[in-house]
């Protein structure tokens, strides 16, 4: 390694390491900071572990596409719909790509905004046709003939 790329890395690396003093609350050494010692320091309270992000809530059908209660989809859609508001883990690798839109029945948004997710057909031996796609604002479109259609997902009902 060349001397000024080894110097490069030596002061990210050192800089990295000031950063996580910084963050841990702890002085570097050679700062100067008196250290008075274990009984001074005030206990620090333990974080708790991190929430999952609490899905947006829609607050009406920004479609106009029909709409179909949550608990009147079938129960593997009420299953994916729980695996969605967990965040996964989920059945097949595909779940969670981005869901293009060409064929523009859902309402238009900037590229990434929609996400699909399978919901399982019994006796299909690949994915099936049904799917859920998901919105960041939080909405959840249903469609049982892989795009074809779609209903808006009234959760909560």
């Amino acid at each position: 390694m060349k001397a000024p790329r080894l110097t490069a890395l030596l002061a990210l690396l050192a800089g990295l390491a000031v950063l996580a003093f910084v963050l841990a609350g702890v002085p570097p050494a050679g700062t100067g900071l008196p250290d008075a010692g274990p009984a001074s320091v005030a206990p620090r309270a333990t974080p708790a572990a991190p929430a999952a992000p609490a899905a947006p809530r829609p607050a009406a059908n920004p479609s106009g596409l029909p709409e179909v209660r949550a608990s009147e989809l079938p129960a593997e859609a009420r299953q994916t719909l729980a695996l969605i508001a967990r965040g996964g883990p989920y059945p097949y690798p595909r779940d969670g790509v981005t869901f293009g839109n060409f064929e523009r029945i859902l309402p238009r948004q900037s590229s990434g905004y929609y996400k699909e997710y399978t919901v399982s057909t019994p006796g299909e031996a690949d994915r099936g046709a049904r799917r859920i796609v998901a919105g960041q604002a939080g909405e959840k479109y249903y469609t049982p003939d892989h795009y074809s259609s779609f209903k808006f997902i009234a959760e909560g009902k």
